[in-house]
């Protein structure tokens, strides 16, 4: 992590988000800058070496430019992927890691592109923004689909992002469709069945990767023809990974790197990384959260303190990082809790809610065909390891040794050869998450509820209302799964923080019978705690495995927590996602939950659609 972020624990809030500092007059004139972006692609490139792909124009580009080998996105689906970018903020540092959740900045906090207008750049967005952050002001000079450089003062620097969604994941399964590229010679990663369907898909998104690629040579020729290519730094990147299950919302490799490329005209040299050569390559890791310092670095504008990425180029360049971190949390009506940490070679994995499968029901995820015929084939019984693994209760820790296993099916995280790697990932994660202040250890409702007449990031830093060390351990205690833990849990259960009750109360239900029935009367209590969220795990954890009176009353607690109307639409989405989980049981109250409402005025359009997926699927029990 960057010694700007150690900084706001040692300066006032107000100081560390005060205005970023315009250092441009040594670096007259100015680069233009231009960010080519395309949607759901991973490094599918014929630069990064796959000869299945079909780029010729971004291959150009990566020959006289610099590939990026180790580039993350910090999430791996578009709306917590574009937060880190817009803010320079990880997304659970800003309790803005759940899908299309609109959070609040604190005062003073700024999106980098209001940092570059103060600077004099005329600052252009064509067209997808999709942040999970409320905008604090006017962000762009023109966000739309007629955004262009050529929209600009004369002679005025420019900063514009050209985004095409033609590589999107609902273009993967967008159908009629003539395939050019060759189902029988697509590349079929270990975890999916090999079956037509998947061929299929993959080898549509690779055309679609090769609609792209003209497209962004359209953009390039653009430059050329205003006479601009000479005065302009151009970067091409993808917003996570692939578009395809397992890859996109997971926050695996496979789901978190990306292709990015640089390229530096000769008059701006100096601000490209030492040893820049054009077509060349560099290890240097970076993710998303270090796109807004170093946009800033490049105009001249020394990032703001609160930016917790690091400059990777430009005149605030800083070291090498060690690490990069990727997040998973609620992915549209689904909620899970996930980080992940790499170095050059390994990935850790934590999976802070193992009794969710990964395979979780998501009527979105469910339109592509792959993922139809990869559950068809696993309830047949017709797959074996590593495909079944999809389907299947989470391990605690992953850990994959991505030189050999590339596919990441190899689980090494009970490995004794492997023991130092997994405890050196573990610690830097955990380490990361302490330091920024990780808020999305609490439930969403909670947060929310919390940081009420405030914001999740004030309060994620505020140690008088989040108590982060005390819930970072029950998390994680919770979620090991070691049955020697229980009587703790149990104990944790009369926790004065309600975060910690929550994570006691799931702790529980991850393991079973034996634990539920061992906290039932602390958990019978928690049936009326004060914190909603621990109502609902509390009644998930009696409700799948109480008595028939634990059963009836568990129902009880979550149908009236899934009122949208009442309870707002985080509660209720996490209570449908309980009572989902109860299985036939559920069928008791199947009138109730129909009768539910699907919104209400407080919902925000974004998410609206989320209940009533949750209610169809549970109606069709």
């Amino acid at each position: 992590m960057s010694e700007n972020t150690d900084g706001i624990t040692r300066r006032s809030f107000a100081a560390a988000v005060g205005g970023a500092a315009i250092s441009c007059g040594a670096q007259r004139p100015r680069p233009n800058i231009l960010w080519i972006t395309c949607e759901d692609i991973g490094p599918q490139l014929g630069c990064y070496g796959d000869d299945y792909a079909t780029t010729p124009n971004l291959d150009k580009l990566a020959a006289r430019g610099l590939r990026y080998d180790y580039a993350w996105s910090n999430a791996p689906v578009c709306a917590p992927a574009r937060t880190a970018i817009i803010s320079g903020v990880y997304p659970n540092s800003m309790g803005a890691e759940h899908m299309r959740s609109m959070v609040r900045m604190p005062a003073g906090m700024r999106m980098y592109p209001q940092y570059l207008r103060d600077a004099g750049y005329y600052a252009s967005n064509n067209v997808k923004e999709d942040y999970n952050l409320e905008k604090p002001g006017e962000v762009w000079d023109d966000s739309s689909n007629r955004a262009h450089w050529r929209n600009r003062a004369a002679g005025q620097p420019f900063f514009s992002i050209f985004n095409f969604t033609s590589t999107h994941e609902s273009q993967v399964r967008a159908r009629p469709h003539t395939l050019v590229h060759d189902p029988s010679k697509a590349r079929v990663p270990a975890f999916y069945p090999d079956t037509p369907e998947v061929r299929r898909d993959w080898a549509q998104y690779y055309d679609n990767i090769t609609t792209m690629d003209g497209q962004a040579a359209k953009v390039l020729q653009q430059l050329e023809e205003d006479g601009l290519a000479e005065d302009t730094i151009v970067f091409f990147y993808g917003d996570h990974g692939p578009g395809l299950p397992r890859c996109k919302r997971w926050p695996y490799n496979s789901g978190l790197r990306v292709p990015m490329l640089a390229h530096f005209p000769d008059k701006f040299r100096h601000l490209a990384p030492p040893g820049y050569q054009p077509g060349g390559a560099t290890r240097r890791m970076v993710s998303f959260v270090d796109l807004a310092p170093t946009v800033l670095s490049l105009a001249g504008v020394e990032p703001p303190p609160h930016m917790q990425g690091r400059a990777f180029l430009g005149r605030f360049r800083t070291p090498d990082p060690a690490f990069l971190y990727g997040l998973r949390g609620r992915m549209d009506e689904r909620y899970d809790l996930v980080r992940s940490v790499r170095d050059q070679r390994y990935i850790y994995i934590r999976n802070f809610m193992p009794h969710r499968i990964y395979g979780e029901y998501i009527a979105y995820l469910f339109e592509m065909p792959t993922i139809q015929v990869w559950k068809k084939l696993y309830d047949q019984g017709k797959l074996k390891p590593p495909q079944t693994y999809f389907w299947e209760a989470k391990p605690s820790e992953e850990l994959y040794d991505l030189t050999s296993d590339p596919d990441e099916v190899n689980n090494l995280a009970q490995s004794s050869e492997h023991r130092s790697h997994r405890e050196r990932l573990r610690k830097a994660l955990f380490d990361w998450m302490r330091e920024i202040r990780d808020v999305d250890l609490l439930p969403e409702p909670e947060m929310q509820a919390r940081s009420e007449g405030s914001t999740p990031y004030e309060l994620g830093h505020d140690s008088r209302r989040y108590a982060f060390d005390a819930i970072l351990a029950a998390a994680d205690q919770a979620s090991m799964l070691d049955a020697a833990a229980t009587d703790s849990l149990v104990a944790k259960l009369s926790d004065g923080d309600g975060g910690v009750r929550f994570w006691a109360a799931l702790g529980l239900l991850m393991r079973g019978q034996a634990a539920v029935s061992k906290g039932a009367e602390p958990l019978r209590k928690g049936l009326s705690d004060p914190s909603p969220s621990v109502r609902i795990a509390a009644a998930e954890a009696l409700g799948k495995y109480g008595t028939e009176a634990d059963v009836n009353a568990s129902l009880g607690v979550l149908v009236e927590l899934a009122n949208v109307e009442t309870q707002g639409p985080y509660l209720s989405m996490m209570a449908l996602n309980s009572l989902d989980a109860l299985g036939d049981k559920v069928r008791r109250v199947k009138k109730q939950i129909q009768s539910l409402p699907l919104t209400a005025p407080t919902v925000h359009e974004r998410i609206r659609a989320n209940i009533k997926n949750l209610v169809d699927v549970i109606v069709r029990k």
